[in-house]
């Protein structure tokens, strides 16, 4: 699903994104090399971020 439609970045982008380390929205951006534009995804990519802690994919993998 699409979340933020300015960058078109899709909520698993978004996902990897927090599993490589990112934990503020600027570093998912940052992660998916784009920048915020209108800001209105970023209470929904917050929700994503409190639901999947950094890393989580990594640490998984590990196992």
């Amino acid at each position: 699903m699409y979340v933020c439609i300015c960058n078109a970045l899709t909520d698993t982008q978004i996902r990897d994104a927090i599993a490589g380390g990112a934990q503020r929205p600027k570093e998912v951006y940052a992660a998916c090399n784009c920048a915020a534009q209108c800001g209105c995804c970023t209470g929904t990519m917050l929700s994503i971020i409190r639901e999947q802690p950094p890393g989580a994919d990594q640490a998984m993998a590990g196992d």
